[in-house]
């Protein structure tokens, strides 16, 4: 083993209804490892995940300055739920990071699969504190099989790629050799290209016996991956003592088996007539989004590719299940123990086209649809194969591919209106299609060199870059440049749904969809026409997707694999016009029955709703403490995200945005030229955003700057004197 530079020794203590009642606190300036309690005051008012993990880092950043994302105050929090690490209830092994991040400066908040936060739990500790920087490589190795915990000094030969090194450290920190002793260890790490790039991520594995391989789900977003390589952290490894449900000590164990047996009833019998997510995961949605024009293609200038037959693209289901080959039985399975949905697949002995692994045969991790759609038609590239080049590299390499997608399809899209060039990229041709550029420029990230090392540090860094030392429009840059806060969008298209920008522009972290995702209401029902309406949704969504960051659980079984009797109830609600199908209320109460069978509390799905917005309402406010988290950080979305910036753009659509001007403005458009519409479009649907976002802020019971109210902090509990001496000026 490593050499250990510190080690602590702690008592068993068994899990309660759900919680551990217990956090782990590392120092790594300080050497320090301490154990913290759970109060009942976290339990009742934070829950239990991203809520633990923001109320920890709240008390332990310094609250009189913003601190930096590479400050050593910075922490990095891994917390699991009350609900994790359940093997009844499908999706049960969700765990959620939260840091300052590099890219926007603000809490990210990042969930992901994998079998480390339920080794956690069963380990002794609802979350993982990280605070301080070493000044070498560490190894924390939590060993909940025999209660130590340990700061090791990193072998200096260990791989410094990512499927390596959680292959070799999965092997090393087993018990024994046994495929039992390998699957009860979980190891944390990231890559090479999280020193040198802001879009760092970090690698989640868990081993599973069928594939006989250590594979990784990603907390992808904001540069968790980068925080953790700047705190010299080369792995965090954890070894479970026995997984057992039962161990959990729920308060109903009865009622809670047969909540979950009845969901996992449901996914089996309808999956594979709707989703068929058991077969290729997220990997059903590119064609879908291409027939709905809503796949990113060139940079999010256009949703569908105009060539290709909306029902046969590349990319399609069919695609996705030959390379899986779930069909032999290769691709298939869960990325937590239990999970019916068994949404995560791979791809077996995919030979390698470039950079270091050129020729060898390795195995893939996915894709999922964000990586698809990203790295695929966002930049041109229709062929399957490049895309799992990307996947495989950007994985190992420790780089979030929605960053990667995005940003490299900005940088495309410079190169071709001529911002960029040959010799500012050091030979690259970076145009649209150009797969083999592209996966060149992402070896350059990793090795931190070249005209990488620029992309590397996100299109909000690009921007500044490419205006002031290669003369491009500042204006042109910020209309194209598809990021908010700092963050690179998630891969939508989003120019016609009014909604989806409130859904990006409005969330705590930057333009992610696991806030809200309301493009299919809004476009092809037309169910939330108005202000009030879509303020409701853009309300309650965020709330309820809170939730299970909160819980440990995750969403997809929610809302992707869905009983038809849910059709039979209304769209909106008769006396309040709320969305009713879209929430899918029957599920949302399962998961009440669900807490209250494991906590022990009489729970509602308002109480549910409550959690969550407490929880959302005080990262809102921890963003204002960070110096963003009001209403100008929600305002000036690229405008890309609402409508045509370009001529091409503009009439590659021209007989819709045409009939809107006409309908929306009484402007008969035969008698102006493009750049005249384009401009009249724009007025009117930036206008309708900032009318959006006031009836937001109203619904939500915010001020007119975007602050919770000291009225709304009240009632939610979180009424602390710090608290509201931050948020009175912005009243």
């Amino acid at each position: 083993m490593s050499l250990k530079l510190i080690e602590k020794s702690y008592d068993t203590q068994e899990i309660e209804r759900g919680y551990a009642n217990r956090t782990l606190y590392i120092n790594l300036t300080t050497k320090k490892i301490a154990l913290k309690p759970v109060t009942n005051e976290m339990k009742e008012k934070f829950v239990g995940g991203r809520g633990f993990n923001l109320w920890l880092m709240w008390n332990a950043l310094p609250k009189h300055k913003i601190v930096r994302w590479n400050d050593p105050e910075n922490e990095i929090c891994i917390g699991n739920g009350p609900l994790g690490a359940s093997t009844f209830y499908p999706g049960a092994g969700k765990s959620v990071v939260t840091s300052i991040s590099p890219l926007t400066g603000l809490i990210i908040d990042s969930n992901v699969g994998g079998y480390f936060g339920s080794h956690l739990k069963f380990s002794g500790f609802d979350a993982l504190e990280i605070q301080g920087k070493s000044n070498k490589e560490v190894i924390i190795f939590i060993n909940g099989e025999e209660n130590s915990i340990s700061i090791e000094a990193a072998p200096s030969t260990l791989p410094r790629y990512s499927h390596l090194l959680t292959q070799e450290l999965t092997e090393k920190y087993a018990k024994d050799s046994s495929e039992s002793a390998k699957q009860h260890v979980s190891v944390v790490s990231t890559g090479p290209a999280a020193k040198y790039s802001k879009w760092g991520m970090l690698n989640f594995s868990w081993y599973n016996r069928k594939r006989k391989w250590a594979s990784c789900k990603q907390a992808g977003r904001g540069g968790t991956g980068t925080v953790f390589a700047d705190k010299n952290i080369k792995a965090i490894i954890c070894r479970s003592p026995k997984m057992d449900s039962r161990k959990l000590n729920p308060a109903d164990l009865e009622t809670l088996m047969k909540i979950g047996h009845q969901h996992q009833k449901e996914i089996v019998r309808l999956d594979p007539g709707q989703n068929q997510m058991r077969f290729v995961g997220t990997g059903y949605l590119p064609d879908i989004m291409n027939l709905m024009d809503l796949l990113p293609t060139e940079n999010f200038r256009f949703g569908h590719h105009p060539e290709i037959d909306d029902k046969n693209i590349p990319f399609n289901r069919q695609t996705w299940a030959k390379l899986f080959g779930v069909n032999s039985g290769q691709g298939a399975d869960g990325c937590w123990l239990g999970c019916t949905l068994s949404c995560s697949h791979f791809v077996k002995e995919y030979r390698v086209k470039t950079g270091p692994f050129k020729g060898q045969k390795v195995v893939v991790d996915g894709p999922e649809y964000e990586t698809i759609a990203g790295c695929g038609s966002n930049w041109g590239v229709w062929d399957p194969e490049w895309v799992l080049e990307v996947n495989f590299y950007c994985d190992t390499y420790g780089l979030d591919t929605i960053s990667v997608g995005t940003g490299i399809a900005f940088v495309m899209e410079c190169y071709e209106t001529g911002i960029l060039n040959k010799e500012i990229t050091g030979g690259l041709e970076l145009k649209f299609g150009n797969a083999k550029a592209a996966l060149e420029l992402l070896h350059q990230i990793a090795r931190g060199e070249g005209f990488g090392m620029i992309v590397g540090q996100g299109i909000r860094e690009m921007k500044r870059i490419f205006a002031a030392q290669y003369g491009a429009s500042p204006q042109f840059l910020q209309d194209i440049g598809m990021e908010h806060k700092g963050l690179e969008f998630s891969e939508y298209v989003t120019k016609e749904s009014l909604s989806q920008q409130g859904g990006y522009g409005l969330t705590n972290k930057g333009p992610q969809h696991d806030e809200a995702w309301l493009i299919f209401e809004d476009i092809v029902r037309n169910s939330i026409p108005s202000f009030e309406d879509k303020a409701a949704a853009l309300t309650w969504m965020p709330y309820w997707r809170t939730f299970f960051s909160l819980a440990g659980l995750c969403k997809l079984p929610w809302n992707d694999v869905i009983d038809p009797k849910n059709f039979d109830v209304p769209i909106r609600d008769p006396n309040t016009g709320e969305l009713l199908q879209a929430k899918i209320l029957y599920h949302v109460e399962w998961y009440a029955k669900y807490f209250e069978a494991m906590t022990g509390k009489k729970t509602s799905i308002d109480d549910l709703i409550c959690m969550s917005e407490r929880v959302y309402t005080f990262q809102r406010i921890f963003n204002i403490r960070q110096g963003g988290g009001l209403k100008e950080h929600d305002s000036n979305l690229p405008y890309r995200a609402m409508g045509p910036v370009t001529i091409l753009e503009y009439e590659s659509r021209a007989e819709r945005y045409d009939s809107q001007l006409k309908e929306h403005l009484g402007i008969v458009p035969s008698r102006l030229p493009t750049e005249e519409k384009i401009k009249l479009l724009r007025k009117y649907r930036e206008t309708q955003y900032e009318k959006l976002q006031e009836a937001v802020y109203k619904k939500r019971r915010w001020s007119p700057r975007g602050c919770p109210t000291i009225e709304l902090v009240k009632e939610l509990g979180i009424n602390h004197e710090d608290i509201i001496e931050l948020i009175k000026p912005f009243q």
